[in-house]
């Protein structure tokens, strides 16, 4: 298992980054190595931002240095999004085979997680007080709303998978948003959330196409260029908003204060600096 940590940054030490630096302390490149797990320990709500590769062998979720814990999820929960093949995840010996863009919630106190091959999986974990059972979440099952046009280049279809009224969490949410053929512009108008952090996977997007992921607080804003299954932190005082050179898809999510999908602090275009 390949981990790596990420240390909380000011709004105003953002100001001070060059480019390298602000792709070192927010971008997460090379989630998925064949035959590995690797993932993102970060400082924002103690965060975990995963994928798993498993192409000739299975993979277990192990514990590591930074959670001084027996098992990986003593004292976490963890969300799965199956982002390629028919796949199938064993927790505690139960299996559950996820279809492309399926989800799977784990709750804490669950001893042993197994990646099958035949999949690409993104995971997302957070600290978590209270065990919940697992459970499988389809794409039929997902709260889905579309929103935004093509007039405006940002027609897309968000899919809430892991949220509070379909999955009992302590804190994790986790769901997927996918632009319309022709738009390109992701969470625009864009919004602020000091209650929660979030991390944006990128991924859907066509070889030699790219994403402009845009940061930063909004007077302040900065950008990341993004490559296909690559993530990006978005702490709580930062936009997250994103526009590609084509459609593509994304995973987002969150941890922190509440539940509340809708909690957030709209900003208007015109008021991006």
């Amino acid at each position: 298992m390949i981990s790596e940590v990420r240390h909380a940054i000011h709004p105003e030490g953002i100001k001070t980054l060059n480019t390298p630096q602000l792709r070192d302390s927010f971008l997460i490149p090379d989630l998925f190595q064949p035959d590995e797990i690797k993932l993102c320990y970060t400082h924002y709500d103690r965060f975990i931002a995963g994928g798993a590769n498993p192409v000739s062998k299975a993979l277990q979720l192990k514990s590591f240095n930074n959670l001084k814990a027996e098992f990986f999820l003593q004292r976490r929960e963890l969300g799965i999004i199956n982002v390629g093949g028919k796949g199938i995840v064993l927790a505690d010996g139960k299996e559950y085979a996820l279809e492309n863009k399926e989800a799977l919630y784990i709750g804490r106190g669950t001893r042993e997680v197994i990646f099958q091959p035949g999949a690409l999986y993104y995971f997302n974990s957070a600290p978590a007080h209270v065990s919940y059972p697992a459970k499988k979440i389809t794409l039929e099952a997902a709260e889905t709303v579309e929103i935004g046009s093509q007039e405006t280049c940002n027609h897309r279809t968000i899919r809430k998978l892991i949220v509070n009224g379909r999955v009992e969490t302590c804190q994790l949410q986790m769901g997927l948003t996918e632009l319309k053929p022709g738009s390109v512009w992701n969470t625009m108008p864009p919004h602020t959330h000091d209650r929660r952090m979030e991390v944006y996977f990128y991924f859907n997007l066509p070889d030699n196409q790219i994403v402009c992921h845009f940061m930063g607080e909004p007077q302040e804003t900065r950008h990341l260029f993004v490559k296909n299954n690559q993530a990006v932190i978005s702490p709580p005082w930062s936009i997250h908003s994103g526009a590609g050179t084509s459609n593509y898809s994304f995973i987002w999510g969150m941890a922190g204060e509440n539940l509340d999908y809708s909690d957030m602090d709209g900003v208007q275009p015109s008021e991006l600096r």
